[in-house]
């Protein structure tokens, strides 16, 4: 494992833990290098899921690209690192948990925003403002009229 801090290669695991899915493993990392420490997440790897993107191109889902997206969206706010990591992992379980290896990025975006906005509804009006493609004003003043309601 490369020390994210220094980027040498030797580190030593401190802790480890299960997380509360038990599909992930915590690791507590110490550098031996620069005697920083960093987390790690392990998990099995499983069968590949496509994203139908809108513009109808297939492409290999990215669990990196989804936390980054909903990580923006809840910049400045009170959305925890682990939560954010909850979420990608409930999207992806729910993902990987369908019939189908082909899935919308859509329904992704739909799956993920209903989980924000049980947690944060600034975070879920920027996350559906980019997936759902809000162009004016209008859009969002709509989105937040049917979040009050």
């Amino acid at each position: 494992m490369k020390c994210p801090y220094c980027g040498g290669v030797k580190t030593e695991v401190v802790e480890t833990r299960d997380s509360e899915d038990l599909e992930t493993i915590r690791r507590r990392r110490a550098c031996l290098s620069c005697d920083k420490r960093f987390t790690t997440y392990e998990r099995v790897e499983n069968i590949h899921i496509s994203v139908i993107k809108k513009d109808g191109k297939r492409e290999q889902f990215d669990r990196d690209k989804l936390k980054s997206g909903i990580t923006k969206a809840c910049e400045k706010t009170t959305v925890s690192a682990e939560e954010i990591e909850k979420i990608v992992t409930e999207v992806e379980r729910e993902l990987r948990g369908g019939e189908a290896i082909e899935i919308e990025s859509k329904k992704i975006g739909q799956i993920a925003a209903a989980k924000l906005k049980k947690i944060d509804k600034v975070a879920y009006i920027r996350f559906a403002s980019v997936f759902k493609q809000f162009v004016d004003v209008e859009d969002f003043e709509k989105e937040v009229r049917r979040l009050i309601k």
